[in-house]
């Protein structure tokens, strides 16, 4: 999604989100019941929409990204510490995560009108951990895509896309090439679903406030605060002792730094928008080199997404809180997994981190659950704010990860200074 910064205020979706959630609550809170059954299947709609392109766009999400990196033994090196570093820092986020939601409890008691449960519903997780290792991996990936075996589908696209890696110069270039375009087309797409955000928040607002009037906001309050919460420890405390422990790196002069980046992130909700920013700032202020910036940004912006695994690993246990399920230490463990694996399915665009919470769901049962699903729509509502909130912290942790793997190559000039 291109980022227009001449564009008017009443043009910027963040704004016309915030507005139709204030008609929506007016038009629910005045016509009640008859608008919310007039409007709701709009609301129903949009959410069946962003569940239809799951699987390609995590498909051609992850293929493209981790294909795009090249042969040779520099860049296997290079690749190495990438995903090393992006899967510490995503593990590092979905245990913030996973801290707030136990300390906050934002769903506990919550009267959600129709997502009360008498009956609680079964979890259906692996009993073990071997049982999950071989759920992950598909007897068949066709048929993994059509029952929408999230897990499978991410394990067998990394598999498939460091493969990509290996072939020969023109076959590599060609295929890649191919999931590049394909990528470039879901991105359209799913761009082009956002876009309906505000009518789609608009619906939803209007069938919770028309139903059940305004109790919903009250837990979804605490849940705002909770991933609110969550993305502040990890932005101020978690990233910037990895930059000062790991990288050597003084975290204030990299904030300094990085400060365009971080307000272009904020504006857009979109890693890629902001991708051109990024690399600008690293290879002129922040000092890392062109070997580096052009390696690991362009793959963060597709798979490094550490606002994401916050939101979906507490998003998906604010869900079963609501419905009055407790999970053990084991099933909450199947959470920060699956939030930490789905967090690389999460393509570059405004908001699409609701769309993969449907993985994690998944993975506990409650994908299909119509419950599930209706707080998923109530958690969209106020999403916007988050979105903004958690695109940048995702760019920022791309931006330390690429500052602390060029300190690593070698690189002396990294954040020596405050640049501009």
């Amino acid at each position: 999604m291109e980022y227009d910064p001449s564009l008017p205020w009443y043009r910027r979706l963040h704004w016309q989100v915030l507005a139709a959630m204030g008609l929506g609550a007016a038009t629910g809170a005045i016509f009640g019941a008859p608008a919310a059954e007039a409007l709701g299947w709009i609301g129903d709609l949009f959410m069946k929409l962003l569940r239809m392109i799951i699987v390609p766009l995590v498909l051609t999400s992850i293929v493209s990204g981790v294909a795009s990196v090249g042969g040779g033994k520099a860049i296997g090196r290079l690749f190495s510490k990438t995903m090393a570093y992006y899967v510490v820092s995503s593990f590092l986020a979905a245990m913030t995560g996973l801290l707030m939601v136990n300390l906050i409890r934002p769903g506990r008691n919550a009267d959600m009108g129709a997502a009360a449960q008498t009956e609680i519903p079964e979890i259906n997780t692996p009993d073990s951990p071997v049982e999950l290792v071989l759920d992950i991996v598909p007897n068949n990936f066709i048929e993994a895509a059509s029952a929408g075996d999230m897990l499978a589908i991410i394990f067998f696209c990394i598999v498939f896309g460091a493969a990509i890696t290996t072939l020969p110069e023109k076959p590599r270039t060609i295929v890649t090439d191919i999931f590049n375009a394909f990528f470039q087309a879901m991105m359209a797409l799913t761009s082009g679903i956002i876009k309906f955000l505000p009518i789609g928040v608009f619906a939803l607002i209007v069938a919770m406030v028309g139903e059940t009037g305004f109790d919903r906001f009250a837990a979804l309050a605490k849940y705002f605060l909770t991933i609110g919460s969550g993305l502040t420890i990890h932005l101020f405390i978690t990233l910037p002792l990895l930059l000062f422990v790991v990288g050597r790196i003084k975290p204030l002069i990299h904030f300094a730094n990085m400060r365009e980046p971080l307000l272009t992130a904020f504006s857009t909700s979109s890693s890629g928008a902001t991708l051109p920013v990024t690399i600008k700032t690293l290879r002129e202020k922040v000092g890392v080199s062109n070997k580096v910036s052009s390696f690991v940004l362009p793959m963060g912006a597709t798979v490094n997404m550490d606002g994401t695994a916050i939101f979906e690993c507490a998003g998906a246990l604010f869900i079963t809180q609501v419905l009055g399920i407790d999970l053990s230490i084991g099933q909450q463990a199947i959470v920060v997994l699956t939030a930490l694996l789905a967090s690389i399915g999460a393509a570059a665009v405004p908001s699409a981190g609701v769309v993969v919470i449907f993985i994690v769901l998944n993975a506990i049962g409650l994908g299909s659950n119509p419950e599930a699903i209706m707080i998923v729509g109530a958690m969209l509502a106020i999403d916007r704010p988050l979105d903004m909130y958690r695109t940048a912290v995702n760019v920022f942790s791309d931006s330390c990860g690429a500052a602390i793997i060029a300190r690593s190559e070698g690189e002396e000039g990294v954040d020596t200074e405050v640049r501009g």
